[in-house]
């Protein structure tokens, strides 16, 4: 995204541009349609290439502001949130936008202002500060993790991969696929192949790993376990990871975080979150502040 104002939007090359909108922070914002992981979405409206409208304070329309007051703005790369869209919309009433997005480019957007929460896994779950060293890096200003869950990180292989080990893989030669620097697949990855050199190809996120290696275009890749078995492939277990949604103390009162608290909290998402294969929601709703 770019910010202007009060207008969120991103180069584009078509018109005119679909966008969504939200309010964040008494800013209303524009989003140009994408893909995201709760698959089409109806949009808000339609505007000229790089026109997007801008909504003051008080002015534009009055159901384009409810509206927007009524959506959560998240970005995160957790392939399970669209379980989480599900149950806040049918709890709270609000709507939720999901981008998709690794970890530092996530914190990056809500240091910016521009989502309300950002998705986070660049510590291993034992890590005595979990990813609240990552946070108070990043954000300059005092922020709370909501833990989600526990999460297995590892090696998914293709079906022509015999090694039965990291080891094994790594004497192998094979075609990896990779993901951007920032995200946390990028750390596992980085940390398994050490001194070697990091793929070029590089995946969007982690069902993007899975799928270029289901369609033989990479031999193995970092990935959740999830959707490795979702796209049965086989799993190397690396790592357990600790995710969290980030909010900054700013918004804390917003009745949609708040409500994103509870649902995160509720037996209903935390009994059916920890039966997805790889996630542990024992911890699901616990809350840290970080200064």
């Amino acid at each position: 995204f770019r910010s202007s104002g009060e207008v969120a939007a991103h180069a584009t090359v078509r018109e005119p541009v679909r966008y969504w909108s939200g309010n964040v922070q008494d800013r209303v914002l524009f989003y140009p349609v994408e893909a995201t992981p709760l698959g089409e979405l109806p949009h808000d409206g339609l505007s000229p290439l790089n026109r997007v409208p801008h909504v003051a304070k008080g002015g534009g329309s009055a159901d384009m502001r409810r509206l927007a007051e009524r959506t959560l703005v998240m970005a995160c790369c957790d392939p399970a949130v669209g379980l989480l869209a599900r149950i806040y919309e049918q709890a709270s009433g609000y709507r939720m936008l999901v981008f998709p997005r690794s970890s530092r480019s996530a914190l990056s957007l809500l240091q910016q202002g521009l989502v309300h929460v950002a998705g986070v896994h660049l510590a291993a779950a034992e890590t005595d500060d979990g990813n609240a060293a990552s946070v108070a890096e990043i954000l300059a200003e005092p922020a709370r993790l909501l833990r989600v869950a526990a999460w297995d990180d590892g090696i998914a292989v293709g079906s022509a991969v015999t090694a039965q080990s990291v080891r094994a893989l790594l004497r192998d030669r094979l075609t990896w696929i990779g993901r951007e620097p920032g995200s946390g697949a990028r750390q596992c990855l980085d940390e398994v192949l050490q001194d070697r050199a990091a793929p070029r190809r590089l995946a969007r996120d982690h069902r993007g790993v899975a799928e270029a290696i289901r369609s033989g275009w990479a031999d193995a890749g970092v990935c959740l376990r999830l959707v490795a078995e979702e796209a049965g492939l086989r799993f190397l277990p690396i790592r357990t990871e600790g995710y969290d949604l980030c909010f900054t103390q700013a918004v804390k009162d917003d009745p949609r975080v708040q409500a994103l608290v509870r649902v995160v909290q509720s037996r209903e998402y935390r009994q059916m979150l920890g039966e997805l294969p790889g996630y542990d929601s024992r911890r699901a709703g616990e809350l840290i502040s970080v200064e």
